[in-house]
């Protein structure tokens, strides 16, 4: 009772800070246009930036975009005088990766696929225990450390938190199998086209890492592996007990990765503050996207329109405008660092190099604002009023979300969709943007998004698309929640456990 006291007296009070527009801020949130964001997004989001695939000419095409754009806002370059911060990404392209049981050979992308960094520097031999659906108490009585284990999937359940808990018993390998044939297929090609040209990671991949990856293997590798049927380990999951009388199976594998270097850069925008300028608010989005289509006929360029051009014209705007008000003598209080970062695509690789590599120190950065696709509407919202899927305001600092909740109501009176803020999401969003390599250092973050809709990831997510009074109105929201946060007399800070 007492702890929701104190949330509503702090609610209550920001309220009161609240309650009437500032006249400032108006002034300058209304610069926000859609004028200037048509126009950004027009250059950004164009065939000649080839789909920014990180590291690849058009994300260079890109970045220099974007340097050019906070050099003439007059803002300073923070790393070392330069706009840019350098990330150094390693490219694992699959070599002689396959799977043996006995004599009989598996071979990546026909009967197992694997996904992962690491080489294993040889075949390695393992004896391979079945583990059910791989939940925590699927290990009662078993023994795998060191060991592979062997874990069934149902249609559409996720491999991760199976994974996690596999890791944490001690296998040294997880073998997943869907136990439809069909489904194992369909994933087999998704990964084909993923993964054939490599994937992407911050550390060089080293031999008998301890990140060693995981399998995913056909049903008929399971039956060899183990000696049984699938039948038999779909019936052992229904009963859910007795893995241990199964008998331990046996098998080899090897993952031989060709390690490139490629080079890429995180774009830093930085303006100093006034009295509070040692403290630091984090506006970010990502500028990468994922190229061109490899083969097909007509439109191959993924020109990421809303992914995440959107967020990226929108944080190019906010930068405009706060620079604006600094020429004028209007703040901000706090210092704000403006950042496009590269690889999210990959893996949310430049904000997770740039939460190692800080080049502010992350105990004064107060809250990270993420714009990740906030120009398009979701099949869920077409007939809604103007709307937007804010995430993870509330997850470490309740004083942030009642913040986040005031401005909106003050100023932009937008919908606030919260379905996605739900941790246990099964499209798990709070963890899949840039915000969550700060989250993850306890950092107060708020995610702004706009939805999954049909043209994610695809040719057609284009600039016709776009709905730019609807762009304007949420880039405002995220300028008025900025200019709180930078200018009140306290920081948010998160909250005690």
């Amino acid at each position: 009772m007492k702890l929701k006291l104190l949330g509503v007296i702090s609610f209550l009070s920001v309220l009161i800070q609240l309650q009437a527009q500032d006249p400032v801020a108006q002034q300058y949130g209304s610069m926000i246009t859609i004028d200037d964001l048509k126009s950004n997004l027009t250059i950004l989001a164009s065939d000649a930036m080839e789909g920014r695939e990180t590291g690849k000419r058009g994300q260079k095409m890109a970045a220099a975009f974007l340097k050019a754009h906070y050099e003439e806002l007059g803002l300073t370059g923070p790393v070392n005088g330069d706009y840019y911060q350098p990330v150094e990404l390693f490219t694992s392209i699959p070599g002689d990766i396959y799977v043996k049981v006995g004599s009989e050979v598996f071979n990546n992308f026909t009967d197992i696929a694997y996904y992962g960094t690491a080489d294993s520097g040889g075949e390695v031999s393992i004896p391979v225990v079945f583990a059910g659906k791989g939940r925590k108490e699927d290990y009662e009585k078993l023994d795998i450390k060191d060991k592979g284990v062997l874990i069934l999937l149902g249609p559409g359940e996720s491999f991760r938190s199976s994974l996690e808990t596999a890791k944490a018993q001690g296998a040294k390998m997880t073998f997943f199998c869907h136990s439809n044939a069909d489904e194992f297929k369909n994933l087999v090609s998704q990964f084909r086209s993923y993964l054939s040209n490599g994937v992407l990671s911050l550390n060089k991949p080293q031999g008998n890492s301890n990140n060693a990856g995981v399998f995913f293997i056909a049903p008929t590798v399971a039956e060899k592996a183990l000696n049984t049927t699938i039948d038999k380990l779909n019936k052992s999951v229904e009963a859910g007990k007795g893995y241990s009388k199964i008998k331990t199976g046996k098998l080899s594998y090897k993952t031989a990765l060709d390690v490139k270097s490629l080079k890429t850069e995180n774009v830093l925008g930085y303006m100093e503050g006034t009295d509070k300028k040692d403290e630091l608010v984090v506006i970010t989005s990502h500028y990468d996207h994922i190229g061109k289509l490899k083969s097909g006929e007509g439109d191959l360029i993924n020109n990421g329109a809303d992914d995440d051009g959107s967020g990226t014209v929108s944080v190019m705007q906010l930068a405009k405008v706060f620079a604006q008000a600094k020429k004028e003598g209007k703040g901000p209080r706090r210092s704000i660092l403006f950042m496009n970062v590269t690889g999210e695509e990959k893996g949310l690789l430049g904000s997770d190099y740039y939460t190692q590599h800080p080049i502010f120190p992350l105990a004064n950065t107060v809250v990270n604002l993420n714009i990740d696709m906030v120009g398009r509407r979701d099949p869920q919202h077409k007939d809604s009023a103007p709307y937007v899927y804010v995430i993870g305001a509330d997850k470490l600092s309740s004083e942030l979300n009642n913040i986040s909740e005031s401005t909106n109501k003050t100023y932009t009176n937008l919908i606030f969709d919260y379905t996605y803020n739900d941790q246990n999401h099964p499209d798990r969003l709070y963890y899949r943007s840039d915000h969550w390599n700060f989250a993850k250092n306890n950092i107060p973050i708020i995610f702004y998004f706009d939805g999954i809709h049909e043209d994610y990831h695809k040719p057609s997510d284009e600039v016709s698309k776009i709905e730019f009074d609807l762009l304007a109105k949420r880039a405002q929201l995220v300028f008025y929640t900025a200019w709180e946060l930078a200018n009140r007399e306290q920081r948010v800070t998160p909250d005690v456990k």
